[in-house]
């Protein structure tokens, strides 16, 4: 039996029928290993070691009764045997913080993912280690930059470097007379510098989601979106579909698996449009339930299996 802290989001903020990270804490529990829930304000640094105030966590697979939690007690993480580290962004100041206490303990604990990695492969600057598997992108708080990226390319979208789900997607069209009211919003809104990249047209056509462990592509599943939205992301309204890997999505895969592998990112969300990378998603990747609803392979039990295996190869190296 593992034990299994994991560090996530509110419980009352999770969509259990979709959530990848309650996909693998019922792997989990199906195995018998002991499960702790603590959410990232939980998290302290006592005398250079973590401790979170954590609940021992029962998890289920029915609706209106998903969990049963325990009293609250103080767990020194340096004890457990694995922490999932999967909370959503924003990736601010204080998500970096927790991969900083993390990696404390991460020689003697697996953590998935590394956090050391976590924070040094921010999600939307880790992908333009590839630039030519890219659309032009241009990071920046620079109107002008924009303007010159924009009179280049015609249509482009914006977003914030460390946003997620979808939040504060915009497309901008190439005379567009709400881009200086866009502009001011998002430099009062977000402080660090924000996404722009040329407008993918086909992405009406889906935004395929393809999830890799160990950096080997194991499935994954199109995203269309809604009707007058150009965000596919299934929090956003986006439809699901069963899908295939192209030629051209194999080869990105196989030019990343490398670099996932080297640093030591055991799962890993990719998005692909019209045959370009757009994210490497590293926090708290998502599609797992997505996937088998859709036919495709139950990933979290291969995950557990990873993790099982890469502790049981932790403890014998100690």
């Amino acid at each position: 039996m593992l034990e299994i802290a994991v560090q996530m989001d509110p419980l009352e903020k999770i969509n259990f029928s979709s959530d990848s990270t309650f996909a693998l804490m019922l792997e989990a529990a199906r195995r018998g290993h002991r499960l702790w829930f603590y959410t990232p304000d939980r998290l302290s640094l006592a005398d250079g070691r973590p401790i979170a105030f954590a609940r021992e966590i029962a998890v289920r697979d029915k609706p209106g009764d998903y969990y049963t939690l325990g009293d609250e007690r103080e767990l020194d993480l340096a004890e457990v045997d694995v922490v999932l580290l999967r909370q959503d962004p924003p990736f601010d100041l204080a998500y970096i913080t927790s991969t900083h206490f993390l990696e404390r303990i991460s020689s003697r604990v697996l953590v998935v993912n590394d956090p050391a990695h976590v924070r040094n492969a921010p999600e939307k600057l880790f992908v333009t280690e590839f630039l030519d598997l890219m659309p032009p992108t241009l990071i920046t708080r620079d109107k002008a930059a924009i303007e010159r990226f924009r009179a280049r390319h015609g249509e482009i979208v914006m977003k914030p470097l460390y946003g997620h789900g979808g939040a504060s997607v915009f497309k901008v069209a190439a005379r567009d007379p709400n881009f200086g009211s866009l502009f001011d919003l998002f430099a009062t809104t977000f402080r660090e510098p924000w996404v722009v990249q040329r407008f993918l047209p086909r992405v009406v056509e889906g935004d395929k989601r393809i999830l890799l462990v160990e950096g080997e592509a194991l499935g994954a599943v199109n995203r269309v979106p809604a009707l007058d939205d150009i965000r596919s992301n299934m929090v956003r309204g986006g439809v699901a579909s069963a899908t295939e890997l192209t030629p051209r999505e194999r080869e990105i895969c196989g030019r990343l698996q490398p670099a996932l592998v080297a640093r030591g990112l055991l799962f890993v969300g990719i998005d692909v449009i019209d045959g370009w990378l757009t994210e490497i998603n590293v926090t708290s990747p998502t599609g797992l339930r997505a996937l088998a609803r859709h036919g495709g392979p139950d990933l979290s039990s291969t995950i557990i299996d990873v993790i099982e295996r890469r502790r049981a190869e932790q403890r014998a190296s100690r």
